[in-house]
């Protein structure tokens, strides 16, 4: 059971990273079109913060990818990437519950 319960803290934290990267898309998304501007210090510090932690994650993507212009498809890339690795978790989770063996 320990496993399972393993398996389900790393899903939950996967649940938070997804929102992490979805909330800091929009907020780029509402800078770059001018809707918030960046002058007000909760909305820089909130922008920073974001930045920092989806930074490590979009890097290696993005020495591998193309030069696309202004278009980036790293979070895309991690989001799908997160989307595969939770499908393996369940799968995981389901062979445990089952009896099966985790690999």
């Amino acid at each position: 059971m320990l496993t399972l319960t393993i398996i389900q803290i790393l899903q939950v934290l996967l649940n938070v990273l997804w929102w992490v990267i979805i909330i800091q898309f929009v907020l780029s998304m509402l800078i770059v079109f001018n809707v918030i501007n960046t002058s007000s210090p909760f909305i820089r510090s909130l922008h920073d913060g974001l930045d920092r932690l989806t930074e490590p994650l979009y890097r290696p993507i993005r020495r591998m990818l193309p030069s696309t212009g202004g278009i980036d498809f790293a979070p895309m890339i991690v989001l799908v990437a997160m989307a595969i690795l939770n499908i393996i978790l369940n799968n995981v989770g389901a062979s445990l519950l089952s009896g099966g063996t985790a690999i």
